[in-house]
């Protein structure tokens, strides 16, 4: 039996970094593998000092699929079980408050590219695969793709890699905005998140959390007015009448 891959959270400061990593395999993506991952997403969305999350692949992916294996025994209800257990997953995940991040080093593959197209931005290597190819095998993503993908590169260029299957490049992906950076070697990928997180320091942690939500929810207004009772949205006004620089709150909630 293939070694089920684990899912490991570490936290340094504000931002929490969460690896994917098999030993002696790709990693895949089981039953036991979206339980980890959801139980992991329960954790960061649990605490409060947590400002940024990093998902990153151990080895020669990033994720590089689901458990064919495991999926070839599925019957009707277990396909839908593992489809809403998948979405139900990702779709905490893209509600996350933190700002997150896809780091993605070699293969982002069908589920693999749903956890990442579940996040905020996504940064490449160059060389790294990046795509959903289950018309490939007769299926249809089913963990958010479907929906997520033309978010982010509009309508005809999603039927269109949906269609075909077909996997990209890092420096492709980011031609149709499926990829924010790409960097040319793996031992970069490290400092280009960093220098990729930075750009968000100068504004309110709790500001961009309910901008995040007005995104995903499109109930704008209700965030709006959300951020008047927050102590980000009076020290933010307080400061630009006072001519100084504000101070943020330590907590992103």
């Amino acid at each position: 039996m293939a070694s089920t891959t684990q899912v490991r959270l570490e936290t340094a400061g504000r931002r929490a970094t969460v690896t994917f990593f098999t030993q002696g395999g790709l990693n895949v993506m089981s039953t036991a593998f979206l339980n980890a991952l959801g139980a992991v997403v329960d954790q960061i969305a649990a605490n409060h000092d947590i400002w940024t999350a990093v998902f990153r692949g151990e080895g020669r992916a990033f994720l590089a699929g689901a458990d064919i294996k495991e999926m070839s025994g599925f019957d009707i209800s277990a396909a839908s079980e593992f489809s809403h257990k998948g979405l139900t997953v990702l779709d905490k995940l893209a509600a996350l408050s933190p700002i997150t991040v896809a780091s993605i080093n070699g293969a982002a593959l069908g589920g693999g590219c749903e956890v990442a197209l579940a996040c905020d931005f996504r940064l490449a290597v160059r060389d790294a695969r990046i795509g959903l190819p289950e018309t490939t095998l007769g299926l249809i993503p089913g963990w958010g793709g479907i929906r997520r993908l033309p978010a982010l590169v509009g309508l005809a260029t999603a039927r269109r890699l949906l269609f075909s299957g077909a996997a990209l490049d890092g420096a492709a992906a980011a031609g149709i905005g499926l990829v924010d950076r790409v960097v040319d070697s793996p031992d970069q990928l490290g400092d280009a998140v960093d220098e990729w997180l930075a750009q968000f320091d100068r504004g309110a942690p709790q500001a961009a959390a309910l901008a995040k939500r007005a995104l995903r929810t499109g109930e704008e207004t209700a965030a709006f007015a959300d951020c008047f009772a927050r102590d980000d949205g009076k020290e933010g006004m307080a400061a630009f009448l006072a001519k100084r620089p504000a101070r943020w709150t330590e907590v992103r909630r």
